[in-house]
């Protein structure tokens, strides 16, 4: 694991007070996660077809429509009306999931197919968000 190196000054030693002042941290986390924000949208993962390279149900996605796609990024597109993530291999013209329990799918000239963006980056929530509940 690497460690970011990232130092807040608070004065642990003794009895100081609670109100003690910090020193803000200068970190964005829209700076870390987001290279082209006007080309950037967020998705939620559904299903476990990507859970060998990592990307679990219900994973934040951060998926950038900016990058270029290359061999084997993982994806978000929409495959004959349905948005999927996955793996692409873009020399055989296969789209990949990372669960042997799932079979690759081969993109047809008669598919409906186009790449939403690339996912740079995805987000496990270990305790569910308020913002992504669902009523």
């Amino acid at each position: 694991m690497k460690v970011i190196p990232i130092f807040a000054c608070a004065g642990i030693t003794g009895f100081e007070s609670p109100a003690a002042e910090y020193r803000q941290l200068p970190l964005s986390l829209d700076e870390l996660l987001i290279e082209h924000p006007s080309a950037t949208f967020i998705g939620q993962a559904s299903g476990d077809s990507m859970e060998k390279i990592g990307i679990f149900d219900k994973d934040i996605l951060i998926v950038d429509r900016h990058v270029s796609v290359e061999n084997h990024d993982v994806i978000v597109a929409n495959y004959n009306g349905n948005f999927v993530c996955k793996l692409i291999d873009t020399q055989r013209r296969l789209l990949l999931s990372a669960n042997d329990l799932h079979q690759s799918v081969t993109i047809q000239e008669y598919d409906n197919f186009s790449v939403e963006g690339v996912v740079i980056r995805s987000i496990r929530c270990h305790r569910q968000s308020p913002i992504l509940v669902n009523d």
